[in-house]
């Protein structure tokens, strides 16, 4: 098997043995199955680009060099045909859609079968690490492979054949994306999603473009990032983006439109139906995060005095895409909700049988005004399918859908996971940088402690020169994790009580309580480190030379202690002041921030200390 890298930049001869150029590139044929090479691009004197016919002119390949039939005065150029690419212009370095493993990936190099005859074929794309170090040195791909090999970890080649690509952009002089339409059009609506998010932003919309309207449809509402599906949108046209919101549920389409400017979601909502226009701003009238921004009013009541004939006919009129149907709603002739009958007490029962008769009337339901993380819980607490959403005068306005309750956990947890320093899964293929970050955000102390220690060496030589810089920075720095533990401590306690309590919450500790107890605990710490530090001062020499700057670094991690819970609660009205305005909370921001001034407080008390 030969591999691209390995030909670009070898010597091209011809007949006579006299190099005429380099080669740069090869074309291809794109419409087999695995293309033939049609062509030899190369760089001749004076950097000029040529390219000849592969089948007409090359005679030999052996990996090292390319050797044509005919002497140099013989040549005579071609040009690229329109069904042809050349590989390392158009495909090298671009990202590809492996749509079998669902996921975004770039070409680092490209496989060639050699076939005989000096004929070669593309068999498909490199896109694993392999064909990254292999481009810089065929050496260091074979140590590396080497390496692992001893380790008990082979490196496998990640080859996606030819057959399963196809090119997105038929301008061949831009080529953007490959990409097999017809498996893409096929894939879940959750997987195609899964891979537009991976994509560049600016090739997101042409992959829109390659779907028919329902399925791009239910590919927006997959969405994870609503920023970004209101990006894509608003890159669509009027007419493209109104129809696409119609043919999503009416929740998807309110949260999309929530996201873009005011004119652009006026001018989509004039465009729609009167019917599903109405149903949107209905649910756009109510607050973010509530249960009325993730309801439904797609749903199936019907009146007291039904029977289970009546709904057997409902449900088989109802569109195929009609939102998941799991109960029957009951209500009386003012639409306040009556009861519920499922699906399977349906289906058990005599066709005359009146609904009333098999509902369930002990109900659980949601108000509009609702939080809606507490209707998400209500439904996972009470194993509901949906929760019915009624008014203050129990007329039923809309349900929320199991789908929509996990959608909420999930996003919840996210952000509990971010406040709390976490992150959420990373794909394989960034293990080693997940990795890094992971240790970054556990062991950020030693970074900080690391900074401190040359920061307090730097100003001690500067303002007491005469001193023994090395010993006291030394002696003093051994105390400076105690004060960036202490702060990291802090943070987990601020950010555990504000998970754990709403500001509105009766069963709340007041913010004086949280106060208090944040002082004792560091009363509590700083007297424990006091006692470790009155331990080690005994076991030194008397005369005070080492004794002194310990006790100095101890004493600042004690002061450094304090002024970090004390401070908590400004960092705790800082996290509910941007929760208030729907801003993201990080919780590494706020650790390194603690870091950063527990490391400050403890410099400034520790030069204090030992040069009075």
């Amino acid at each position: 098997m030969i591999y691209l890298s390995q030909i670009l930049g070898i010597p091209v001869l011809d007949s006579k043995g006299e190099k005429i150029g380099t080669v740069n590139d090869l074309g291809i044929a794109t419409g087999e199955v695995f293309p033939r090479v049609t062509s030899l691009a190369f760089t001749g004197p004076g950097n000029t680009p040529f390219m000849i016919s592969w089948r007409k002119y090359v005679d030999s390949f052996d990996g090292d060099e390319v050797r044509l039939k005919v002497p140099r005065a013989d040549i005579r150029f071609s040009y690229l045909q329109p069904n042809e690419v050349l590989i390392a212009r158009d495909l090298l370095n671009k990202q590809i859609v492996d749509t079998r493993g669902m996921k975004v990936v770039r070409v680092n190099d490209l496989k060639l079968s050699d076939s005989g005859s000096s004929q070669l074929r593309l068999l498909g794309a490199e896109v694993g690490i392999r064909g990254i170090l292999r481009s810089l040195s065929p050496g260091i791909e074979h140590v590396w492979c080497r390496i692992a090999h001893t380790f008990g970890h082979d490196v496998p080649e990640q080859v996606i054949a030819w057959s399963y690509m196809d090119l997105l952009d038929r301008d061949l002089s831009n080529v953007k994306l490959s990409v097999s339409h017809k498996t893409l059009d096929e894939l879940h609506p959750a997987d195609i999603a899964d891979i537009i998010e991976q994509l560049d932003p600016r090739l997101r919309g042409q992959v829109f473009a390659q779907l028919d309207d329902t399925r791009a449809a239910e590919a927006m509402a997959e969405l994870d990032d609503d920023e970004m599906a209101a990006e894509i949108m608003g890159d669509m046209s009027e007419l493209d983006a109104s129809k696409m919101l119609s043919e999503m549920d009416p929740d998807d389409a309110a949260e999309l439109v929530g996201e873009l400017d005011y004119g652009k979601a006026e001018k989509l909502l004039r465009l729609m139906g009167v019917k599903e226009q109405k149903a949107i701003r209905q649910l756009l009238g109510y607050k973010d995060d509530t249960a009325g921004r993730i309801m439904t009013s797609e749903f199936v009541s019907l009146p007291v005095g039904s029977t289970v004939s009546d709904a057997e006919r409902r449900l088989r009129s109802l569109e195929e895409d009609f939102e998941t149907v799991h109960y029957v709603y009951v209500v009386d002739e003012a639409g306040r909700l009556v009861g519920v009958v499922s699906l399977h007490r349906i289906i058990v029962s005599g066709s005359q049988t009146k609904l009333e008769d098999i509902a369930e009337t002990d109900l659980i339901t949601a108000n509009p005004e609702d939080d809606q993380e507490d209707v998400a819980e209500s439904i996972s607490k009470y194993n509901l399918l949906a929760m019915p959403v009624v008014d203050e005068t129990k007329r039923l306005v809309g349900i929320v859908t199991v789908d929509d309750a996990l959608d909420v956990l999930e996003e919840e947890h996210a952000e509990d996971l971010q406040i709390a320093g976490g992150t959420r899964n990373e794909s394989s293929s960034s293990e080693g940088t997940h990795d890094m970050r992971w240790f970054l955000r556990r062991q950020m102390w030693f970074f900080f402690w690391a900074v401190g220690a040359a920061l307090l060496a730097a100003l001690l030589a500067g303002l007491a020169p005469q001193r023994d810089v090395a010993t006291t920075s030394t002696l003093l720095v051994v105390a400076l994790p105690v004060a960036l533990l202490c702060a990291d401590s802090m943070t987990s306690y601020v950010t555990n009580f504000f998970l754990e309590y709403d500001e509105d919450d009766e069963d709340a500790p007041s913010m004086a309580g949280f106060t208090l107890k944040g002082v004792g605990i560091a009363v509590v710490f700083s007297v424990f480190v006091g006692l470790i530090s009155y331990g080690l001062a005994r076991a030194l020499p008397a005369d005070g030379s080492l004794a002194v700057p310990l006790g100095a670094g101890f004493l600042s991690a004690i002061v450094s202690c304090l002024v970090s819970f004390v401070s908590a609660p400004a960092y705790l009205l800082f996290m509910r002041k941007r929760d208030d305005s729907n801003r993201d909370i990080s919780g590494s921001a706020i650790a390194v921030c603690a870091m950063g001034i527990a490391m400050v407080v403890f410099v400034a008390v520790a030069l204090a200390a030992v040069l009075r």
